[in-house]
């Protein structure tokens, strides 16, 4: 008997890299999304471990399709146009939860679900076995469908597969650990994403001092037409000469908080400044609290 649920394994962010112990897959944007298959009936549960099965019609035939029972697939539903998936399109599937549109929208704007794992087989859990043994179980029982295909993946060449991904307009590449168990719910280093930084112009809004009295870091906004919104602090790229030079300007530009400036999580003892100094700022990617991850100073328009 299959479990009510299960919370899918997450992935740690990095930076590319080759290694003869990991596969290296493409990231789909889309839904992260697992199949329950049991008994010839179909769920399927989002990352949330909310039920989606009746958004998708194009997946209920999957148990007929099947030749094994008691199954649990991993993947990523998206909706592709022109071979990529495109996620404002799959987001007009999510949002939908009258029967005649979904039908509709089914028709219109069908799903692809693409599978990368195994977790149970006959009923019985195989999450603890290596990654590549779920591999070859699970490129033996994946039903022949025009709506799901596996997640195909290469071997050892990590950067310049993250090369070609980017080149083509994916959203980036993960890196799997062959020997790795599965692990629900855990964000471990057997499951690395790679994922291409972003750069910002943005101005810096304040600053946090050592107490030596010499620069920590600083607070940067990013302009909007809503107004300037909080990305953080940043510290990386801060070298002694660039962070002395600085100080001396963020000095005489102290004042009260911006009163435009949106977000949380300002932290205490920060020396706000006006908002004149811009710089650019790359970062991995923005959280959900809007604030940049592994933010890195490129440069400070003095």
């Amino acid at each position: 008997m299959l479990p009510d649920y299960i919370k899918p394994m997450l992935a740690k962010l990095s930076a590319p890299f080759d290694s003869p112990r990991f596969l290296y897959e493409i990231k789909w944007d889309g839904t992260r999304c697992l199949f329950f298959i049991e008994d010839g009936r179909i769920r399927l549960q989002n990352r949330r471990l909310n039920d989606i099965t009746y958004r998708y019609p194009e997946f209920w035939d999957l148990p007929q399709r099947l030749s094994r029972n008691g199954v649990v697939f991993d993947g990523e539903i998206v909706v592709l146009k022109e071979g990529r998936p495109v996620f404002r399109l799959l987001q007009e599937r999510e949002h939908v939860k009258s029967p005649v549109k979904i039908k509709f929208l089914a028709e219109k704007l069908p799903a692809t679900y693409f599978v990368f794992d195994l977790l149970y087989l006959d009923g019985e859990s195989i999450m603890e076995k290596p990654l590549k043994e779920r591999k070859k179980l699970l490129r033996e029982i994946i039903p022949e469908s025009p709506f799901v295909a596996e997640s195909d993946y290469i071997l050892e060449k990590g950067k310049a597969f993250f090369k070609e991904v980017i080149a083509q307009g994916f959203e980036g590449v993960m890196a799997k650990d062959l020997e790795s168990p599965y692990l629900p719910g855990k964000r471990v280093d057997f499951w690395l994403k790679f994922k291409p930084r972003g750069r910002r112009r943005c101005l810096i809004v304040g600053y946090l001092l050592r107490p030596d009295g010499t620069l920590k870091s600083l607070l940067v906004a990013e302009p909007t037409e809503k107004g300037l919104v909080f990305r953080g602090r940043v510290a990386s790229g801060l070298n002694t000469h660039l962070a002395d030079e600085l100080l001396s300007r963020l000095k005489k530009l102290t004042a009260e908080k911006p009163e435009n400036l949106k977000g949380s999580g300002f932290p205490k003892g920060t020396v706000w400044v006006r908002p004149e100094l811009a710089c650019e700022v790359s970062f991995q990617e923005i959280t959900n609290h809007g604030q940049f991850r592994a933010p890195v100073l490129e440069k400070v328009f003095l």
